[in-house]
């Protein structure tokens, strides 16, 4: 699993031009099932992406076609994790740490 976080590189209004583009391409995962949560950060300066796979450089690409990434409006930071404890709803995506 991934969380992606997104600051933003570009003033606000920049973003708002950009951000039906920005919904429609995180509608897309979600019908792909390759992100399950997404939202703004508090305070406005970005947002956090949940996703789940399990190659990294696959998400990356994935990152790369976000609208926001292509205008150059954010950065991300990409951190890998194991969800090793879920709530019942997230069970399918439960991992085993390594042995």
């Amino acid at each position: 699993m991934f969380v992606l976080e997104l600051t933003y590189t570009s003033p606000l209004d920049r973003i708002d031009a950009a951000l039906p583009d920005h919904v429609a391409w995180l509608q897309g995962l979600y019908a792909s099932g390759d992100i399950i949560a997404s939202g703004r950060k508090v305070p406005r300066d970005g947002g956090i992406i949940l996703a789940v796979g399990d190659d990294r450089a696959r998400i990356e690409r994935l990152v790369a076609t976000d609208p926001f990434s292509i205008a150059g409006l954010c950065e991300y930071r990409i951190t890998e994790f194991q969800a090793t404890k879920t709530s019942p709803e997230l069970a399918a995506h439960r991992q085993q740490p390594p042995s």
